[in-house]
């Protein structure tokens, strides 16, 4: 980081106070991004209170005051002063999973909210530092290399398997899936490359459902972790990919089955595209749910396993979609399912998020194990989670647990219940 930075009363931080940009004085992007994100910023700074410091998953493992929600708005505020440039805070910036759990616990959010159009903005002002950081020369070298091969391959380099779009739909070789259609099933890097098991129980769960579907005739990286991670134009571009393979495939549903992708899809993509954008996209949790409700999956397997749920912070904290998952959990016979509110699980988080298991592996890690210990004081052998990217540090934190937990799909679940044989691998699992 340039500059000693020490800590001033409310968060506000005083660097090395030259006013430098790489090296030169404040420059025209300084000054736009000072005035875009400052309203948002004097939110939280004028406020005082520092409630999301409870909930921020990062917080409660670094205990650095500088991670927190409030750091990250205060810091806007004394860009504006002229006390710090962004190469003074960059790296801060990387200690966030933008899981959106400090604006969930926001008095700003909670008393004025939408209505006055108040709500707080932290996971975008962390994402607008980054990008602003990135232009400014200011990169993360973890994630410079991540999102350079994610472009030269066209997927993301979910490490430890071979990644190349030869090879992005072999978990799908022998299922006979077509390709195109009005519905296509978008499958995420991590589950088309390294835990197959989870997209090859998706699509049978979806056939014995009913729904048809086909795939994409050139899957690309949704562009979600390089938006996050600061690289606006290179998410760009695998998106305006994704979205031509689409019309010309004739799609008009998207099937999601990983919430980074859901979020994606109904946040970053609409900004994009604007009103020319009229996919409907669908969570898998919400459709297996439905087909659940309607009698059009039976589920006919006993599991007689102790399980509770991991609320995956894009589809519960940033989408509210909580309710779904728990529905298909309660239908499945055998399964003693011990749940903990939606609510409780805002500060839960596997850490893996927002680039920061890139980056920061440790400090994954460290959240992915407070997650598994919330877990074992419900003495549960089974922890289920509806995203696949945690489900890798989770994953290891579980079997460091003794007793060893499970760390399984929701969807890799109802296949079984189902009675379906899906084949395709969990590495974790296979490993040990």
């Amino acid at each position: 980081m340039a500059g000693v930075a020490r800590e001033l009363p409310n968060g506000v931080r005083m660097g090395h106070g030259d006013g430098q940009v790489n090296g030169g004085g404040h420059d025209d992007g300084h000054r736009e991004f000072v005035e875009t994100w400052r309203d948002t910023a004097y939110g939280c700074f004028s406020s005082g209170h520092k409630f999301c410091r409870n909930v921020c998953p990062v917080m409660q493992v670094t205990r650095n005051e500088n991670h927190s929600p409030t750091a990250f708005h205060a810091n806007v505020v004394a860009m504006e002063r002229g006390h710090l440039t962004v190469a003074d805070v960059a790296e801060d910036y990387v200690h966030c999973t933008q899981c959106g759990a400090c604006e969930l616990r926001c008095p700003n959010t909670l008393m004025a909210g939408d209505f006055y159009r108040a709500r707080t903005r932290t996971v975008d002002v962390v994402k607008a530092m980054r990008a602003f950081a990135v232009s400014q020369g200011v990169e993360q070298p973890n994630w410079s290399r991540w999102v350079e091969a994610t472009v030269d391959a066209k997927n993301e380099p979910v490490l430890d398997v071979p990644v190349s779009q030869a090879n992005v739909r072999d978990w799908a070789e022998d299922l006979g899936i077509p390709t195109g259609g009005s519905t296509l099933l978008f499958v995420d890097c991590e589950a088309a490359f390294y835990r197959t098991s989870l997209p090859r129980s998706v699509a049978q769960v979806l056939r014995t459902g009913g729904v048809e579907f086909g795939l994409m005739a050139e899957q690309w990286c949704c562009g979600g972790p390089a938006l996050e991670m600061g690289y606006p134009e290179a998410a760009r571009t695998l998106a305006e990919h994704n979205v031509a393979d689409w019309r010309g495939c004739g799609a008009e549903r998207i099937i999601t089955l990983d919430p980074h992708d859901y979020i994606s899809f109904t946040e970053d993509y609409p900004r994009w595209f604007g009103d020319d954008y009229d996919f409907e996209i669908v969570h898998v949790t919400e459709l297996v749910a439905e087909l659940v409700r309607d009698g059009k999956l039976t589920f006919t397997v006993p599991i007689e396993r102790v399980a509770t749920y991991h609320d995956p912070c894009r589809l519960n904290k940033r989408k509210g979609i909580h309710a779904s998952p728990r529905e298909i959990l309660r239908a499945i016979p055998g399964l003693e399912f011990r749940d903990v509110d939606h609510v409780t699980q805002w500060s839960y988080c596997s850490g893996a998020g927002g680039g920061l298991m890139v980056e920061k592996p440790e400090i994954t890690a460290a959240i992915s194990a407070q997650r598994l210990e919330h877990a074992a004081r419900l003495d549960v052998d089974l922890l289920v989670s509806a995203c696949v990217w945690s489900e890798r540090p989770l994953t290891t934190a579980g079997l460091e647990q003794d007793p060893q937990i499970e760390v399984r799909d929701l969807m890799e679940l109802v296949a079984e219940s189902l009675g379906l044989h899906t084949a395709g691998v969990r590495r974790e699992a296979a490993q040990q």
